[in-house]
């Protein structure tokens, strides 16, 4: 477990005292130094997960590129479908979050394990409910696309699969929240790490048909992030059952149902966070779609850029998400100062590290795009995106830190209205129009 960073009396100050900046002018530099090491010990092994995660997306679109352009674009519009739902469920999944962290933070020990397991209840609805949506989602965009029957079928069979791999992926959220909101994230690294790993040999055997089995193209990534997902689910299940250090939460050695109000609870606090992931998500995954009508070039330059992007979005999240585990914590322990400190902490590492990957993407935009594709036009295309990418650093990380500070106290439903003017009012429609 992370050490508490401070005593309980330093944060004593009235409650109608807001301060200023969230307090960071009342305490010592190296109190922030303090701080921001506990933010970044606890986000770290979150961040490589979350690469690792995002990494199975990076490999199948370098591995579908490589195949050729048809199978690209099938790897484009399939994720843009499934990244959409995904990211949709895993916000509702987030509000597991906060809840455990504040138990935890309240010596709750017991209710701890008890909301770990209607978690696992909560993960596998919401999961049951991805599937079914994405199948239902088959026949609508396949009658939207003028593709061959070739590529519109391959599309079919991709979404086909990782359809059938959400109840796995929700399952594996609702034990990411269990042992990150516990201080232990690095399990989730190495599982994830783990299923990046066995994506690359799975794809390559899937895409290019080796081993004996028939050549699947970009529909092969699809079944690839099935295998992954269920890998992931067992993995971490198996870690936490044999780690001494959950023993004494008594995850799994207890059996319950379904508690309605528990579950509603859930719903409530995760909707919201849903709903604004929804809206970040789709101003990205819809645009893809849009431009499907434009050819592949455009599809793919904008497909190169959002896996690159996706990855750069995972520093922010993890942030995010410590402060969530922090703030939850404080809130738990009733140290509602040192609550709002640390999201002034997390804040600023944020703008700090965003101006680094702002530089960053500006200067190595081309090799960047090169790794995926040597077709010069989608080069060109991409290389000119990911100049907008990069001045966007700055506000999107500070949006995503503050949203996920607001979760550790509960609030939910403010930043998805803010969310919603953002991106879908400044955002996507202008964009639409634009392209």
């Amino acid at each position: 477990m992370l050490p508490f960073l401070f005593d309980d009396c330093v944060f004593r100050l009235p409650e109608n005292d807001c301060g200023m900046l969230f307090d960071l002018n009342r305490y010592s530099f190296n109190s922030f130094l303090n701080e921001s090491s506990y933010l970044v010990k606890l986000a770290l092994p979150m961040m490589l997960a979350s690469i690792a995660a995002v990494g199975v997306g990076v490999v199948d679109t370098v591995m579908a590129g490589g195949a050729g352009k048809e199978n690209l674009t099938v790897v484009a519009l399939g994720s843009a479908l499934f990244n959409t739902v995904f990211i949709t469920l895993i916000g509702v999944m987030t509000a597991l979050n906060p809840v455990i962290a504040q138990m935890h933070g309240a010596g709750e020990t017991t209710k701890v394990g008890e909301i770990g397991r209607q978690g696992l209840w909560f993960g596998l609805f919401i999961g049951v409910f991805g599937l079914i949506l994405m199948l239902g989602l088959i026949a609508p965009l396949k009658n939207y696309l003028t593709f061959s029957a070739h590529l519109e079928n391959m599309l079919g069979d991709f979404v086909f699969y990782t359809a059938l791999a959400m109840p796995a992926a929700m399952l594996h959220r609702a034990l990411h929240a269990y042992a990150a909101s516990l201080n232990r994230p690095n399990p989730i690294m190495w599982v994830s790490w783990g299923g990046l790993v066995l994506s690359i040999p799975v794809n390559y055997v899937l895409i290019y048909g080796k081993l004996g089995l028939p050549e699947m193209g970009g529909a092969g990534c699809g079944l690839t992030t099935l295998i992954v997902f269920i890998f992931n689910a067992i993995a971490l299940a198996f870690y936490i059952w044999r780690e001494p250090y959950f023993d004494k939460f008594a995850l799994f050695t207890q059996w319950c149902l379904p508690n309605k109000t528990t579950q509603k609870q859930f719903w409530q606090i995760g909707w919201p966070i849903g709903g604004s992931y929804f809206l970040e998500a789709s101003l990205f995954t819809s645009i893809v779609w849009l431009l499907a009508p434009l050819g592949e070039e455009n599809v793919s330059a904008q497909q190169v850029v959002m896996s690159i992007t996706s990855v750069i979005y995972m520093i922010p999240q993890s942030i995010g998400t410590a402060a969530t585990v922090r703030i939850g914590f404080s809130i738990g322990k009733r140290q509602f100062a040192r609550a709002r400190y640390v999201s002034g902490v997390g804040l600023t590492l944020g703008l700090s590290l965003a101006m680094c990957t702002m530089l960053f993407l500006s200067l190595a935009r081309f090799p960047l795009v090169q790794l995926y594709t040597d077709d010069q036009l989608i080069i060109a295309l991409a290389s000119s995106i990911i100049l907008f990418a990069a001045v966007f650093q700055l506000v999107d990380f500070t949006q995503c830190i503050a949203s996920y500070a607001l979760r550790g106290y509960k609030v939910t439903r403010m930043p998805m209205l803010i969310h919603a003017i953002a991106f879908w009012l400044c955002g996507l429609i202008p964009g639409y129009l634009l392209s």
